[in-house]
């Protein structure tokens, strides 16, 4: 093995991106990067001490204080900063590719010239809740139970139980209702 070149072990690499690429496509019709086909999703978030059955790709950047229920997927590219203060995700979240999840801010700090200290908040997302790609969780907020983030949202305020909230900034344009055991999302006419 000390005789590797680099091109060698890039030539291996390759080789083996190939192969797993292959199986995946295979097996369950899907092509990913590298990373993400190369991992199990589900022993990633064993490792991180996230709850039974949850799954988080390998290309999610997870920082700081970070706690994930049971039955929780968190799609590829997606940020949990619990850097500064702590990020909780409840029990069967789905939380789509490219969400970001802040535990700070440092939009005041930069406008004064670093006279204004950051701003510093815990993230909750409740159980069964639904995050759409590419939305934006700002720091402080709490997103209560059996809710939704459209896709594209900044949430900067908490999200009421059993609401959908889209837009930039996200603002309340449905809600979730259940019954009988049917659960439906209606929106605001």
């Amino acid at each position: 093995m000390s005789d590797m070149t680099t091109t060698d072990l890039a030539e291996l690499l390759r080789l083996l991106h190939v192969e797993t690429d292959q199986e995946l496509r295979d097996k369950y019709k899907r092509s990913l990067s590298f990373q993400d086909g190369l991992y199990n999703r589900w022993d990633r978030a064993q490792r991180l001490g996230f709850g039974e059955g949850t799954q988080i790709y390998n290309s999610v950047q997870v920082l700081g204080d970070v706690a994930v229920g049971k039955n929780t997927f968190v799609g590829a590219f997606s940020i949990l900063d619990g850097g500064y203060a702590s990020v909780k995700i409840g029990d069967f979240v789905s939380i789509s590719a490219g969400v970001h999840v802040y535990s700070h801010d440092t939009v005041l700090w930069s406008l004064s010239g670093g006279r204004a200290a950051k701003r510093i908040g815990p993230v909750t997302i409740a159980d069964r809740c639904y995050i759409g790609s590419q939305a934006v969780i700002a720091c402080g907020v709490s997103i209560g139970p059996e809710s939704v983030v459209a896709s594209n949202s900044f949430v900067n305020n908490d999200v009421a139980p059993g609401t959908v909230v889209g837009g930039s900034p996200a603002r309340l344009i449905g809600r979730v209702e259940a019954c009988d055991g049917e659960v439906r999302v209606v929106f605001l006419p």
